[in-house]
């Protein structure tokens, strides 16, 4: 079975050239062409590709905005950006839209079909520019969550974890001996300490940082 590959690319050199490189590969199908990230997605719907190189800046809609929609309406389809930006603001919305890869445009030929090849077998691949935003990001946002949760007394941090498994005010208040009015104090103290909306980002924080194994009850 040959992987199908949809490139979206609004400059035609440049996607004339992975389609002519591309095609020397007899593992690889080149099954259609996007000028923008509208075209994309509508040729995402109708050919079913199995990865797409996508570019990031494009008119219409860009890569990212493609990506996302793609990815909610055909999770299979994997995505690698294919671009010539490395900077986090555009990095960081790619890999949360669902790219399995970020790569540059100077990559090296083989390199590419490598990597192609290496996604479909589920890996992700990022250039190493890439790989080291999203740690710096990861750990930044790490760090910051936890010194938020140190601002939580020991009462609230029991809270918390009582909210990540599912239980109700009233639930937390038989569970901890304190009324239900009491709760709702702590409740608000959490989720304002922790810069947070509403019970169910409290329960992801708290699944997020360990304080629970269980999933997060749904929303």
């Amino acid at each position: 079975m040959k992987i199908k590959i949809l490139i979206a690319d609004d400059h035609h050199v440049v996607r004339r050239g992975l389609v002519f490189f591309l095609r020397t590969q007899e593992q690889i199908e080149i099954v259609g062409e996007a000028g923008n990230g509208k075209e994309a997605v509508e040729l995402a719907r109708t050919l079913n590709p199995d990865i797409i190189l996508m570019d990031l800046i494009m008119p219409v809609m860009n890569g990212i905005e493609a990506t996302k929609i793609i990815k909610a309406e055909n999770p299979d389809i994997k995505i690698m950006m294919l671009t010539s930006f490395s900077d986090q603001e555009h990095v960081i919305p790619a890999i949360e839209a669902g790219a399995s890869g970020y790569q540059l445009k100077d990559i090296q030929p083989d390199e590419l079909v490598k990597a192609i090849f290496r996604i479909m077998d589920g890996e992700n691949q990022l250039h190493p520019k890439a790989t080291s935003l999203v740690l710096k990001h990861l750990s930044g946002n790490n760090r910051h969550e936890r010194k938020l949760l140190d601002e939580l007394t020991r009462r609230e941090l029991e809270v918390l974890k009582e909210i990540a498994s599912g239980k109700s005010n009233k639930e937390i208040a038989a569970s901890l001996y304190i009324t239900e009015k009491t709760v709702k104090t702590h409740v608000s103290n959490v989720l304002a300490k922790l810069e947070l909306a509403d019970r169910t980002q409290a329960a992801l924080y708290a699944v997020r940082n360990r304080l629970v194994d269980q999933e997060p009850p749904s929303a």
